[in-house]
């Protein structure tokens, strides 16, 4: 037969037997369901025939194949494809068996890549079969096939389909690698583009339509980024179709959101009400999704995105063009629907260290600040972000992978060769942060978590809706501006005062920040450090004041009084004061001291005996010879880990201790304790990091270092996920992980090692010690108040401040006793001598007279009590005049001789707070 001139009839008899044999497969599947994936070699099985017949009248290189193809379409051919294969899943066969390629994925591959116009194949594609799929257009017309309609095609109904790849691996690799994903995906951007719901309905409750069809289509993407024709164009198509399909996921139950010391990883349980949260997916479908977003396909995807734009090379006095801001919409939007559905832990540490993903927002977000124009992220992010600003989605990503850099960035890097970014460009994002946390906390009006959980909106909306987003970027912009105050406090790069909101320092916002409720109070408990300092400490000088005075009704009926060996201190004090409950130690405690004689020293408790019993306290069960203190190489407290083997109640002992700390605080009695600021860290119940391994322990942080940047093959150093603990000559082997002593530390897990160590170290081993601590200090100081403050400024709570004394001010409020007035010609004198003394002899004078160097926070004025300068020596004899200034810091005065001269004043003076001489309780 003539074709050319037949062809009409040629086309309409074989469109027609094609799609019979098709129908004929569709109608008796249930049949035929255990050969409809049999290879073409089972000839004489009647699936195989029919399925075969199709393969060669659809052959790419006949003629008509586009009327047949296009004529298959119209009757819905992948609707019928998807119920067969749908059926094919039931079967029994051992589908490991057959790596063969089945006739029914022939067909698909023969379908699907026809309408998916793509004419290279990959090399790397079997050759036994991959001649049939060569494309059908060389050297002939462009393909007249209808545009099909996206409720009726392949990527509806046979990508939904649940672990379409276990069954047609070979269609899995042909897709991937030949460019039809490509044209694919795109298709599915239109549709998301359009808001249009295409997909067929749901095989079952646990295999939503969209979730398959998510986890095939992110199987294939890190073979579909790799190809050296995928585009900057299918990158952001992917990016987006990803994101959508993402969002609308219900949360994912095998995901382990919790993550030590990072408060950012668990946001969305702050405004999901569990019980509308919908039945979860099938367990193998949440982790096909989540295995799928792995290492490979992150680099891929920002690697392609970033090299498509000038993010990474161009002069921040540019504006960002349509490119940049398409690749940031979307990446942004693909990461942040991620971070709020996936795992955390390997996604953040992937972003950080192995992609450029960090420089390449902060770029972006320089010239957006410089040029005070932050351009829409166009419409593919239009159903996140609604009318939000344009800044929210950049800041909801660049905060938590930079905040996760900052975790094992070591100091070297961070100081001197300023990686990742200059210390220059975190001065500026510093005032991008603490610009965009001021909007979002007092400027735009947000809902409460609380209103937005009582939402009726489905939870996979209501954890991206606009309100949800700005209480994410709020959380991790507090805390990514709270990493870089610790790094600030650490090695100052920055003025402290960079870190203050200005509009944060008036009465009225410090008279709100005591309200509960109100906003001045909400960023006081989330962004302390927007206000300055001083404020915080009248603020929670107030919160003490109220706290005291809520117990002082009852203190003159729940007074307790004990009597305390002065040579026993420590042991008589947990006796006794242990026993107290939260109330009692919030109220009045008298101490009367026994001498060694067993004798009651003279005097009436006023509040004097029991700050020095404080003191007293707190020097002997705080000295390292006690064994429940280390110190560190430049004297700061922490826990002593083998404290369990000399003291057998240790952890007894660290409940008195915290509460005794706590005590101090809420009456305002400074001690001179310095701590170790990991250890302070955990009165905040906070987790510490590498870089604050570098007190404790500098020799290991060194080791650690040479690991991180070792650059030959760590493996050969024969390294396990074990680390020997040696307390007191008795070493103890742990695993840092659960068959850690078989696990070796090469070049791709080395930074999970140096976390382990530095974790280990500076949490897990003073674990035991440090909460019983917590627990007796929180007895009297509660956790919102001490969570207004850094480390930093805890250490400046306990013991006061470390600036240099102003005498005019502790002139100014101090009181004079036995004849003495603040113009007695030995008055003048003291204040003189005091005036020009070095601020070492300063610090002494101060410790000499009430038992701590350092002054109150805001000045003498809040010295409890005054000072008090008394007259020693009723006459002024030589004799009477021979004698050393003295003092009673248990009140805070100083007994001082009326000498003559001050050449003998200061001599005297001199020797006295140098000589710590002179102690005497009066």
């Amino acid at each position: 037969m003539d074709y050319k001139s037949k062809h009409a009839i040629v086309e309409n008899r074989v469109k027609r037997l094609a799609f019979a044999c098709l129908q004929a497969v569709h109608h008796n599947r249930n049949q035929l369901k255990d050969q409809l994936l049999m290879s073409s070699e089972c000839t004489s099985v009647p699936a195989v025939i029919l399925l075969e017949a199709l393969v060669f009248l659809i052959d790419p290189k006949l003629p008509w194949v586009c009327k047949v193809v296009g004529y298959m379409l119209q009757k819905n051919t992948f609707a019928l494809l998807r119920d067969i294969v749908v059926t094919a899943k039931q079967s029994t066969m051992d589908r490991a068996a057959n790596r063969e390629l089945s006739s029914l994925g022939h067909v698909l591959i023969l379908i699907a890549s026809h309408i998916g116009q793509q004419p290279v194949i990959s090399t790397n594609i079997d050759p036994r079969w991959s001649f049939s799929i060569i494309a059908s257009h060389v050297g002939q017309q462009p393909c007249t096939c209808t545009n099909i309609d996206p409720r009726w095609s392949f990527s509806s109904h046979v990508l939904t389909i649940p672990f379409l790849w276990q069954l047609f691996p070979h269609l899995k690799e042909v897709f991937a690698v030949s460019g039809m994903s490509k044209h694919y995906i795109h298709q599915m951007a239109l549709c998301v583009h359009g808001q249009a719901n295409v997909l067929p309905d749901d095989i079952s409750r646990e295999f939503p339509g969209y979730a398959c069809l998510l986890g095939n289509v992110l199987e294939t993407a890190v073979a579909a980024l790799s190809q050296p024709n995928s585009s900057f164009d299918m990158a952001i198509d992917f990016a987006v179709v990803s994101a959508f399909m993402l969002e609308a996921l219900p949360p994912i139950k095998s995901s382990n959101r919790e993550s030590k010391g990072d408060s950012s990883l668990g946001v969305d349980e702050m405004v999901i009400d569990e019980e509308c949260v919908e039945e979860g997916m099938n367990v193998d479908l949440e982790q096909q999704i989540i295995n799928a977003i792995d290492p490979r396909l992150l680099q891929q995807l920002v690697n392609v995105l970033s090299r498509g734009t000038s993010l990474l090379s161009g002069s921040p006095k540019d504006v960002p063009q349509n490119r940049e801001v398409e690749a940031v919409g979307a990446i942004c939007a693909f990461l942040h629907v991620t971070f709020d559905t996936l795992p955390l832990e390997l996604i953040m540490t992937v972003l950080a260290y192995r992609t450029q993903l960090v420089p390449m927002l902060w770029n972006f977000m320089k010239w957006c600040h410089e040029n005070q124009q932050w351009p829409s992220l166009s419409s593919q992010t239009a159903h996140l972000l609604g009318d939000g600003p344009g800044w929210l989605l950049p800041l909801a990503v660049f905060c938590p992978v930079y905040k996760h850099m900052l975790m094992i960035v070591d100091n070297e890097e961070f100081y001197v060769q300023e990686k990742p970014l200059s210390l220059k460009d975190i001065r500026g994002l510093i005032i991008i942060l603490k610009q965009a946390l001021w909007q979002l906390l007092w400027v735009i009006p947000m809902k409460s978590p609380n209103a937005v959980k009582s939402s009726t909106i489905p939870s996979a909306h209501k954890r991206n809706s606009v309100d949800f987003i700005q209480q994410r970027v709020s959380i991790v912009t507090s805390e990514l501006l709270a990493q870089l105050q610790d790094w600030n406090n650490r090695q100052q790069f920055t003025s402290p005062s960079d870190f203050h909101a200005q509009e944060a320092v008036d009465e009225v916002f410090i008279s709100q920040a005591l309200t509960e409720n109100s906003r001045a109070y909400d960023i006081l408990k989330q962004a302390p450090f927007l206000v300055p300092f001083t404020s915080r400490v009248r603020i929670f000088t107030s919160q003490l004041a109220s706290a005291r005075q809520r117990n002082g009704p009852q203190a003159v009926f729940t007074r307790h009084s004990f009597r305390i060996r002065r040579d026993r201190i420590f042991e008589d004090a947990f006796n006794q004061l242990s026993v107290l409950s939260e109330e009692d130690l919030r109220g009045m405690i008298r101490v009367t001291f026994v001498n060694e004689l067993g004798v009651e020293e003279a005097g009436i408790d006023g509040g004097g005996i029991f700050k020095d019993f404080m003191e007293n306290i707190t020097r002997a069960a705080f000295d390292v010879q006690y064994g429940l203190f280390k110190e560190t190489a430049d004297h700061l407290l922490f826990p002593n880990p083998g404290s369990g083997l000399i003291h057998e109640q240790h952890l007894q002992f660290f409940h008195f201790l915290g509460s005794i700390l706590g005590k101090a605080m809420f009456e305002g009695i400074l001690v001179d304790i310095p701590f170790a600021t990991f250890f302070l860290s955990k009165l905040k119940q906070k987790y510490n990091y590498l870089n604050d391994l570098t007190s404790l322990d500098p020799e290991l942080y060194r080791h650690l270092i040479f690991l991180k940047h070792y650059e030959g093959d760590i493996s050969e150093l024969e390294l396990y996920f074990v680390i020997v603990n040696n307390e007191y000559g008795e070493q103890t082997e742990e695993e840092l992980l659960p068959g850690g002593k078989d696990i070796r530390v090469t070049n791709e897990n080395v930074i999970t090692f140096i976390h382990l160590i530095a974790n280990h170290r500076l949490n897990f081993q003073i674990r035991q010690q440090s909460s019983h601590f917590l627990r007796g200090f929180q007895q009297l100081i509660q956790k919102n108040w001490i969570e207004m403050f850094s480390e930093h400024e805890i250490q400046l709570l306990i013991s006061g401040s470390l600036e240099g004394l102003d005498v005019e001010d502790l002139r100014h409020h101090t009181n004079y006793a036995g004849g003495y007035h603040n113009e007695h010609y030995v008055i003048e004198m003291f204040w003189e001598v005091l005036k020009n003394c070095s601020l070492e002899n300063q610090k002494k004078f101060l410790k000499f007279v009430t038992g701590c160097s350092r002054g109150p926070l805001l000045g003498f004025k809040y010295l409890e009590p005054l000072l008090c300068i008394q007259r020693a020596a009723g006459d002024a004899s030589d004799e009477a005049l021979d004698r050393l200034p003295t003092s009673a810091t248990c009140m805070n005065l100083l007994k001082l001789p009326p000498y003559r001269s001050k050449e003998q004043l200061e001599l005297k003076l001199m020797y006295a707070i140098n000589a710590e001489a002179g102690f005497d309780l009066s």
